[in-house]
């Protein structure tokens, strides 16, 4: 394309969209946004990015791409298309794991493009009508409350502690209870309060010269991973750093923001800005990748704010994966085998193999640090996972909007994770973890962060450091 052309191409683009925002049939909010011109324009439809889309891999449709769905939204932007069910459903089956984005040689930036358009699809599913009561009830009604989500947990540990749900889940009564079954069967367990405590006190002391971090727990993981949390702060604190956990911070935003409800999203970031940015730490760590992701693009989210566009970007700078942040400023490598998942003697190093959540490794391009901290555990072999990049269907709230798609990609993974003989795979985002776990069950693989093998290693050296009276009074052996 020349640039004549393209230029041409640009303001007609422009002109439609002005053109579609002065008609009476759209929603007149600044939270609704049109797909921007140039990023549009910046797709050459290539297709190198069609054998990286995980609904295009399973059905060969090119609307189902992304650069069919690029199709689809520059149709809509020019006026020659709507919002349509069928046009809702090919975007709606994007999963936004940004894979094509890795693959663009034209540095498209799809995601942003997609969530653009998602606050124009729930501007014409709230004008038809649709309720989308489940993805409604998570994202607006519970996630941006942290004492609701407190007071829900709570009455899920019930659930769960009491029997009660071994018994439903024995009567099979889940299997025709629809959706709600769906979402009962993918709860995980949820972490004592007491662990939640340990949490939140973090480490207060550190060592000189080393940086220190304020950790978001984030808001469904806080209460349903907060082993994760734990084991974050045990190997920030192993390694000399002081972590803060901020009390008051809140859901980052990215279920939100990926969903098209850019107005909860926005004002998240506000609070959770204001918050870290007065922690008085030099680092903002997550081990949830979706939102490393999210607040690193908090700068971008918030770019029509000038109070807090500059603030975002400050924040951004400061924020790092937990894998990120160790390698980054050096580690400890472990000196003994971990704990209970290792091998006995004679019988070789133990397989783990990788799983790379879709927004580390395609959203923050964080690769090598979590294959850096897996090599580094004694005892320890890391095989590679074929497909390691590709979703496996967890995606937010995906696997509970659109389960069938969801599925196919969970069974392709777990193939691929059997394959490879591991006996754990690791991987650094929490819906990934329940997803894959999902897959798994019975089959004898345990799915877990790359920092709680970390964390596990460490307390191995402290357990064989203990007198054999010691292990005994513990109820461990040697």
């Amino acid at each position: 394309m020349s640039h004549e052309s393209a230029a041409g191409g640009a303001a007609a683009l422009e002109d439609a969209v002005q053109a579609r925002q002065a008609g009476t049939d759209r929603v007149e909010t600044p939270d609704v946004e049109s797909p921007k011109t140039d990023q549009l324009l910046d797709c050459i439809h290539c297709g190198l990015c069609l054998s990286f889309c995980p609904t295009y891999a399973e059905l060969g449709n090119e609307l189902d791409s992304p650069r069919g769905r690029i199709y689809l939204m520059r149709a809509i932007t020019e006026g020659r298309i709507d919002y349509t069910p069928i046009v809702r459903k090919h975007l709606d089956l994007c999963l936004g794991c940004r894979a094509c984005e890795t693959a663009c040689p034209s540095g498209v930036q799809y995601g942003n493009l997609i969530e653009a358009a998602r606050t124009e699809v729930e501007a014409a599913r709230k004008k038809d009508g649709e309720s989308g009561w489940v993805r409604k009830a998570a994202l607006q009604g519970l996630l941006p409350y942290p004492k609701r989500i407190a007071a829900l947990a709570a009455l899920l540990r019930l659930y769960q502690k009491s029997g009660l749900q071994r018994m439903v889940r024995r009567s099979g009564i889940l299997k025709s209870m629809g959706r709600l079954g769906e979402l009962e069967a993918l709860t995980p367990a949820v972490t004592p309060l007491s662990v939640r405590r340990r949490v939140w006190a973090g480490a207060p002391n550190g060592r000189s010269g080393r940086a220190s971090a304020a950790l978001l727990t984030g808001c469904v993981a806080q209460v349903s991973f907060g082993h994760v949390n734990l084991a974050t702060v045990r190997v920030l604190a192993e390694n000399g750093h002081r972590v803060c956990v901020p009390r008051d911070q809140v859901c980052c935003g990215a279920l939100h923001g990926h969903s098209g409800d850019r107005r909860t999203a926005r004002a998240l970031a506000r609070k959770n800005i204001d918050i870290f940015l007065s922690s008085g730490a030099d680092f903002i760590v997550t081990n949830s990748a979706g939102c490393g992701s999210m607040m690193k693009e908090y700068a971008e989210l918030l770019e029509g704010e000038p109070d807090y566009r500059e603030k975002a970007e400050r924040l951004a700078a400061r924020v790092r994966d937990v894998s990120e942040f160790l390698v980054e400023q050096g580690f400890r490598p472990p000196e003994k085998p971990r704990g209970p998942t290792a091998r006995g003697a004679g019988e070789g190093p133990s397989a783990v193999t990788y799983h790379e959540a879709c927004h580390l490794a395609h959203g923050q391009k964080v690769r090598t640090p979590p294959r850096e901290i897996l090599r580094s555990l004694p005892g320890v072999e890391l095989r590679e996972l074929a497909e390691s990049d590709f979703c496996c269907g967890s995606a937010g709230t995906y696997n509970l909007t659109q389960p069938e798609m969801a599925g196919k990609l969970r069974e392709r993974k777990v193939r691929h994770i059997l394959d490879t003989g591991a006996s754990v795979v690791a991987t650094g985002n929490p819906g990934c973890i329940i997803q894959i776990a999902s897959g798994l069950e019975g089959k004898g693989v345990r799915v877990l962060h790359p920092v709680e093998l970390l964390a596990e290693a460490y307390d191995a050296e402290t357990q064989k450091e203990k007198p054999a009276t010691a292990r005994k009074a513990a109820g461990t052996s040697p």
